[in-house]
């Protein structure tokens, strides 16, 4: 159950990630590689340590979703994974400066 979370958490952050990329005009590519998402942001979105280390989180993106493939994840893992996807959310909407509509 922590794997299918911490997976959920890797989602959060991309897809945060992504959504500041749009936000600055940058089509986000299809890839679920936090890194390369990161490296693609502008000068003008200043990056949070805590930003850089969901560059961590890419491994849950799929070996979590595949059983066999990971090992278990333990309960550090997982709250870690979930704190740094909040922050990672955080930083997004900081950035994204109140320019999206729910």
């Amino acid at each position: 159950m922590k794997e299918l979370l911490c997976f959920h958490a890797q989602q959060a952050a991309e897809k945060a990630i992504k959504a500041v990329l749009i936000a600055h005009g940058i089509e986000p590519p299809r890839t679920h590689n936090i890194t390369a998402l990161i490296n693609l942001l502008p000068p003008e979105a200043p990056l949070r340590e805590d930003v850089l280390a969901s560059r961590g989180l890419t491994s849950y993106a799929a070996i979590t979703r595949y059983p066999g493939q990971a090992g278990e994840v333990s309960e550090e893992d997982y709250r870690e994974a979930v704190r740094l996807a909040e922050a990672v959310v955080a930083w997004a909407e900081e950035m994204i400066g109140g320019q999206a509509e729910v």
